[in-house]
């Protein structure tokens, strides 16, 4: 019986260390909260997205313009609010929402949807939509691989700031 025991044993043992695991993502979970501070427990925003990177490609190949894009790489970016926010004038409560974009050359349509843990902008649906707002394109001289999302503190709330490319953007949330 000891010997059964012990056979048992080694051969769980070696099942466990001859399991397979999966290489990196080709687009990396990403994930980013506002305030930056790890320390501060207090979170007001958080987004998870994955971060496609450009690899040769172009930009408007990736995320064209006038078409509705998941804002990043994978299932649709979620944003969750833990505090109830403003976004261009309409409030937004507190809890969790996809988070898509329109590209285009000279601005961005940001959209914040009530639909969650969706995947890529294969379902999107506009009667979802919660809020929506235009914001300017700059560009930048320094193109970005991978793409960017992260938080930036102003008087009365917090832009988050997306780029890839040369192209940069900035989303305004007040309090």
């Amino acid at each position: 019986m000891k010997h059964f025991l012990l056979s048992a044993l080694l051969l769980a043992s070696f099942s466990l260390t001859a399991q397979e695991f999966k290489g990196l993502d080709k687009s990396p979970l990403d994930m980013i909260q506002y305030p930056t501070s790890n320390r501060d427990a207090n979170k007001s925003i958080r987004v998870l997205y994955s971060r496609p990177q450009l690899k040769g490609r172009a930009l408007t190949k990736l995320a064209p313009h006038g078409e509705v894009w998941r804002t990043g790489a994978n299932e649709a970016s979620e944003i969750t609010f833990h505090t109830p926010m403003q976004l261009g004038g309409t409030a937004i409560p507190a809890g969790s929402y996809s988070l898509y974009t329109i590209p285009g050359e000279k601005e961005w349509t940001v959209i914040l949807n009530k639909a969650i843990n969706v995947w890529g902008a294969y379902n999107y649906d506009q009667n979802d939509d919660l809020a929506r707002i235009t914001v300017p394109v700059k560009e930048a001289k320094k193109s970005l691989e991978a793409f960017s999302m992260a938080f930036e503190s102003v008087d009365g709330g917090v832009h988050l700031h997306m780029g890839w490319d040369t192209v940069r953007i900035a989303v305004p949330f007040s309090n």
